[in-house]
């Protein structure tokens, strides 16, 4: 989980167009024509929908499945390719190692996969093997962490890292915009990935509308559960109080709720990133400190098996007025409280 988007800004992990809700099946969904049944339209070119088409082999090759959030994206991928009956999906070990991811999307290349579906271990080691892909008449849909060219996919589909933290602030700003001298801490996750600098930005740009809000610390973990409780004990102990503490991660955010329930501590709330299971049944009971976390949805890879299929099928988009699928599509951090889990719950990840 640990992408990079198109630029100017980066991605991650996190529904297509809006919200996690809207399911990938209604991506594709088919348009109606109020024109004549006897009129001719040019059929190939019309939206994919549900009904089978021409067969499509997808290729998929995503890194190793070492988070949650990692795990969520391979088995939206699965799920969604068995919806479609003239769907195959060629399916890879996925693995952390450039070298051995390059030689697995190669071997899909020789495979003669109509389309692949690639969420590459790191963007810019891979931009050479997904050229080659396109060179080879193999169209690529590029996964959030983004190629260094466009020329190396067709279409991109990821999540927004400034996104997430503009939300997370302004969730935090509206909360807090009625407490004189407020005071906020931020447990990001690592500081050499460019998608943590992105959540900072916008946490930090969010909270420029609230002059009564203060961020009075910042420690990066790694977005595992250890170092979400090791650093989350160290922002407990240096600050005795503050009002607000938004966690970039839900999975490191296990480790920060251990850390602050062995430290007794609550009189503050507390936003995640991502949207796991875990911290959706926490926001649901109500009974901590986690009120509310802000989407990274794991469900675009279900939307990159649409599009793919959609382009194997020489279709578009249902909804939008193009004979062509778009070049790129950045999903929205909708922020989930307890007003509006329980529509979210079925896309959490564990």
């Amino acid at each position: 989980m640990r992408p990079t988007a198109p630029t100017p800004l980066t991605s991650r992990r996190g529904l297509l167009f809006g919200t996690a809700a809207v399911g990938a099946g209604a991506f594709l969904a088919g348009c109606t024509s109020n024109e004549p049944k006897d009129e001719k339209t040019a059929a190939e070119d019309r939206p994919a929908d549900d009904k089978p088409g021409k067969h499509v082999t997808i290729g998929f090759a995503g890194p190793q499945a070492d988070h949650g959030w990692l795990n969520a994206i391979n088995d939206n991928a699965k799920r969604r390719a068995r919806t479609y009956s003239d769907v195959t999906l060629e399916i890879t070990e996925g693995s952390n190692d450039t070298a051995a991811q390059i030689g697995q999307i190669e071997t899909l290349i020789n495979k003669k996969v109509d389309v692949l579906v690639v969420l590459p271990a790191d963007g810019k080691a891979l931009t050479q093997v997904g050229l080659k892909a396109m060179r080879a008449g193999i169209p690529v849909v590029n996964l959030d962490r983004v190629f260094n060219t466009p020329q190396a996919y067709r279409c991109w589909i990821g999540g927004d890292n400034y996104g997430m933290g503009l939300n997370a602030g302004h969730y935090i700003g509206e909360k807090l915009k009625d407490t004189p001298d407020a005071r906020v801490v931020e447990l990001a996750g690592l500081d050499n990935l460019e998608l943590t600098k992105q959540r900072t930005k916008g946490f930090d740009d969010a909270l420029k509308n609230y002059p009564n809000i203060r961020k009075v610390a910042r420690q990066a973990a790694d977005f595992t559960v250890e170092s979400g409780q090791a650093k989350m004990a160290q922002l407990l102990q240096a600050q005795r109080k503050f009002d607000a503490l938004w966690n970039h991660d839900d999975d490191q955010g296990v480790g920060a709720l251990r850390a602050v329930e062995q430290a007794g501590r609550d009189g503050f709330l507390m936003v995640g990133g991502a949207g796991a299971l875990s911290a959706f049944q926490a926001i649901k009971r109500d009974d901590g400190v986690l009120k509310a976390t802000v989407l990274y949805p794991p469900t675009m890879s279900a939307s990159a098996i649409d599009l793919a299929r959609a382009l194997g099928q020489g279709k578009g988009v249902g909804g939008m007025a193009e004979y062509e699928i778009p070049a790129s599509v950045t999903l929205y951090s909708a922020v989930v409280d307890k007003d509006n889990v329980d529509r979210y719950m079925p896309t959490g990840f564990r």
